[in-house]
């Protein structure tokens, strides 16, 4: 899951901004099942003539502060553990002292509103509890989250920032929910990221949204309903989010934004996602 293509757009905007150098990859054939998430191909005429290779790669970004890692790439399909115990091996050998996830998670929320992100490590004080809107859940696992679990239980400190994305922008590209995320691993590794790339993108994202929104009174009211039980959230902390029975689920929500969408043909249909559930920096 990478709502909003967050995880994606931040690989992508560090690869752009950063020179970049290739330290290891992956066998993706030992860890893709390919029937499951067949790579595209380009067909043409009479021939093939492109095969977008899948890809599971580290790269060492620099920067000013020393530069980072960025795993990035498929998510695995297959061998969870054994590609659990190679990131081990990567981090033990080359000292790294945190690593961090990041994706996207749609949510009941507006865009209107300042960006939320819910944040999890392997131990107390690498994160913030206060303020999250979860308690004891569970959830579908995933590569990214056993890496998390698993370097914990080795020892090493990991964590995780999973941004907030409107549920009904989550499969187009939401370049605000990047650039969060980009600051927050700025925060953590100490590394200066800039993101003006990013800002600007979002406020041209944000500029289409609300005119498609201005255009349509029956969107214009569901937003206002998610704004509504937002500031009401705000204002009583600990009331859950979903407290309010006038408010429409996420799910209907959702549906009528996105027939919005789909009927002003702006919003293109969700993409194969290459980078898998999260990306770690």
């Amino acid at each position: 899951m990478d709502a909003g293509h967050a995880g994606a757009l931040v690989v992508s905007h560090l690869l752009a901004t950063h020179a970049s150098e290739r330290v290891a990859t992956f066998d993706v054939d030992e860890l893709l099942d390919y029937r499951s998430r067949r790579p595209p191909m380009t067909f043409e005429k009479t021939s093939f003539t492109e095969y977008s290779d899948p890809e599971l790669a580290l790269d060492y970004l620099a920067t000013d502060q020393g530069g980072v890692l960025l795993l990035h790439g498929v998510e695995p399909d297959l061998r969870w553990e054994k590609f659990a115990s190679a990131v081990r091996e990567i981090v033990e050998r080359l000292g790294v002292r945190t690593t961090v996830g990041v994706h996207g998670i749609p949510m009941g929320v507006p865009h209107t509103r300042p960006i939320a992100v819910t944040s999890h490590g392997t131990r107390e004080g690498l994160v913030d509890v206060d303020g999250s809107v979860f308690g004891t859940v569970q959830v579908p696992g995933s590569a990214s989250s056993l890496l998390e679990y698993r370097l914990g239980a080795w020892g090493h400190d990991a964590m995780g920032f999973a941004v907030h994305v409107p549920h009904y922008l989550a499969q187009a590209e939401y370049p605000a929910a990047a650039a969060e995320l980009v600051r927050r691993v700025g925060r953590v590794t100490g590394a200066h990221l800039d993101v003006t790339a990013l800002e600007r993108a979002a406020a041209e994202v944000a500029s289409e949204v609300d005119r498609q929104i201005a255009e349509s009174p029956e969107v214009a009211a569901v937003v206002q309903a998610l704004e509504n039980q937002y500031d009401a959230y705000q204002e009583a902390a600990g009331r859950s989010l979903l407290a309010s029975e006038e408010v429409p689920t996420a799910d209907e929500l959702a549906a009528q934004f996105e027939a919005f969408l789909a009927e002003q043909g702006s919003v293109e249909d969700g993409r194969p996602d290459e980078a898998g559930d999260g990306e770690r920096a």
